[in-house]
């Protein structure tokens, strides 16, 4: 019994340089690396390992936090889309808050280059969201090659991340337990969120009213 425990014992110490390979650590000095994990996630097309799937990065910048229910998490998102002066990309899940959806369209009327990625749940076949931003000349792409596109992010003038449990709805401002996070001047933050967000995009189709 002791010789086959110690045989198990021995295929498994020869198998910790292999498992260790697989991962690349990513602090240096402070800059941007990437994890890369190995092929055949479990739960999505094997190409969805294709890219980089965790950053790290320093950030030290001011925050904005805010609590729900009854707070001020659509609030604090309208004022982060109204001082938007160049791009806001965009991935969320629910999508029904009217403030901030009318918040975006007042951001492309005013110059602004707004590109929204939104979950497959919001391909009803009614007027949505969704309808109102291509209505106001806002591309929409719907990330239907995961089970749930469960992001609620924004990312602003390549700086500024908007994230959090907040879904974009009204229900996450009156009735759920949510919280959301901006943080001001993070542009090695930010970078990691727009790669993520072009690489949701390469995966996602256009939506169809």
């Amino acid at each position: 019994m002791r010789k086959k425990w110690f045989g198990y014992l021995v295929i498994l110490l020869a198998a910790l340089p292999m498992a260790a390979q697989a991962y690349e650590y990513p602090w240096d000095h402070g800059e941007h690396r990437e994890l890369r994990q190995g092929a055949g996630r479990e739960g999505g097309p094997a190409d969805q390992s294709a890219q980089p799937l965790t950053a790290q990065v320093q950030v030290d910048s001011p925050a904005t936090v805010a609590f729900s229910p009854n707070g001020d998490g659509t609030k604090v998102m309208v004022r982060a889309i109204d001082l938007a002066r160049q791009q806001i990309l965009v991935q969320a899940y629910g999508f029904t808050s009217a403030p901030i959806i009318q918040a975006l369209g007042q951001a492309k009327a005013r110059g602004v280059d707004v590109a929204v990625i939104l979950d497959k749940s919001n391909e009803t076949g009614r007027y949505s969201g969704a309808t109102y931003l291509i209505n106001h000349q806002i591309p929409v792409w719907i990330d239907g090659s995961v089970r749930i596109a469960h992001n609620k992010v924004m990312i602003i003038d390549g700086r500024t991340v908007v994230t959090g449990s907040f879904n974009f709805t009204k229900a996450a401002q009156k009735d759920n337990a949510e919280n959301v996070l901006i943080l001001w001047n993070a542009p090695a933050l930010a970078a990691a969120y727009v790669r993520d967000w072009q690489w949701r995009k390469s995966l996602s189709h256009g939506f169809q009213q």
